[in-house]
């Protein structure tokens, strides 16, 4: 079979990860597998991975994106690029990841591909393409009737016009006889979003999202060099996440849970921007790290994974902690749960710190359910893993266009 990938990223953030995983596990089970990929650098040079875009035109996308609210529609020469070489590789099924990012029309590909009736798998990882721009659209359900007016045009992708009401038409006009398409979301959550929206009629399923439990995300045996000299003797809560201050990601209710453990637990945070900031005595922050297995040693160093986001989709932190055999303890955000169900994790509703704080205290306690550390790991082992999800992946192209 031949497999061709497209997201905007290659082995870079978590969608750009899991097109090179899927890409390699089908490559070594015989089938040809071209990806293309709109921003940043590969770290791969075969001649199977190649990057459609070029920065200036990237930057002219998001520009014109700013100045008129259109969102996807700009990028001619890269999709023009795209589209040749889909056309010189004859792909029996593309597959789908993010086409936002201003690094491709996203209405020209589409169209391409349902006029040449190529089979289509498309993963969303964020509500773009049923919204009129939002990628989470947070408390605001206008997409489930029509989109206008937005509460969040400041938000990605920002304009200085309100094109929202246009776009959303548009989005809904380009799924029409769109015939041979399989939606994929990475949770139910997101799925339960999906049956919601103009796309309530089209075949859609969950996949979960994998990460790699042999090679990078494993129990360490050593923790990180940059906790060198530092206090163990009390246990180590953590908390990852990119940018983990703003207000979507939770950061301040993590330090402000910390003030309830001041004495007694260390609190770790990774993604942390504003280093200088003052912080409780029991608050350690870090900056965000791109290597994976110094990310790796702060969950096995780790005693608790504590999520405090507003709203995720499906998020990969706890699959990670979970692989390096560490239990999940949040506020129940869109998808975040089912990252982790009982006996993995336990969630709160979102904001309710005094229940939050009273979950940790039974974990620290040993009078919760939580699994233990081999338990946390073989679950995410069995459910996690890159191959479990690229062989679901490939089952379902089988299954519908082999």
């Amino acid at each position: 079979m031949k497999i061709a990938i497209i997201d905007v990223n290659f082995d870079f953030s978590s969608t750009g990860k899991i097109v090179k995983d899927l890409m390699i596990y089908f490559e070594s089970v015989g089938h040809e597998v071209q990806a293309f990929y709109g921003r940043g650098q590969s770290n791969l040079t075969q001649l199977s991975v190649t990057k459609i875009s070029n920065d200036l035109e990237t930057y002219f996308h998001a520009g014109l994106t700013r100045l008129t609210g259109f969102t996807g529609c700009f990028s001619y020469f890269s999709t023009k690029y795209l589209i040749e070489r889909l056309e010189a590789f004859k792909p029996d099924v593309v597959h789908l990841h993010e086409l936002h990012g201003y690094y491709i029309n996203i209405y020209t590909v589409v169209d391409w591909l349902k006029k040449n009736e190529i089979p289509v798998v498309w993963t969303f990882h964020c509500e773009f393409m049923y919204t009129g721009k939002c990628g989470h659209s947070h408390e605001c359900n206008k997409w489930k009737s029509g989109c206008g007016e937005c509460p969040l045009l400041k938000e990605y992708p920002a304009s200085f016009i309100d094109q929202t009401a246009h776009m959303f038409s548009k989005k809904k006009k380009l799924f029409e006889s769109f015939e041979y398409l399989k939606i994929v979301t990475p949770s139910e959550w997101l799925l339960g979003r999906v049956k919601q929206s103009f796309l309530s009629n089209k075949d859609s399923r969950v996949i979960f999202n994998g990460i790699d439990t042999d090679n990078v995300f494993y129990p360490r045996m050593t923790s990180p060099q940059k906790l060198t000299g530092f206090d163990f003797s009390k246990p180590i809560v953590l908390a990852v996440a990119p940018n983990i201050l703003d207000a979507n990601k939770g950061g301040d209710w993590v330090i402000e849970l910390a003030k309830r453990f001041t004495s007694e637990l260390n609190f770790i945070l990774v993604g942390v921007n504003n280093l200088t900031r003052h912080y409780p005595d029991n608050v350690f922050p870090f900056p965000k790290t791109s290597d994976q297995s110094e990310l790796a040693e702060f969950y096995s160093v780790s005693d608790l994974f504590v999520i405090c986001s507003k709203r995720e989709n499906f998020p990969t932190t706890c699959l990670e902690s979970l692989s390096c055999g560490t239990p999940v303890i949040g506020f129940d955000g869109g998808g975040t749960k089912e990252t982790a169900p009982l006996p993995y994790g336990k969630f709160v509703e979102y904001g309710d710190l005094d229940s939050l704080e009273n979950e940790i205290r039974k974990f620290f306690n040993r009078t919760s359910s939580l699994a233990d550390a081999n338990q946390c790991r073989d679950f995410a082992l069995r459910t996690y893993s890159k191959q479990v999800m690229a062989q679901n992946y490939l089952n379902l192209y089988q299954e519908n266009f082999g």
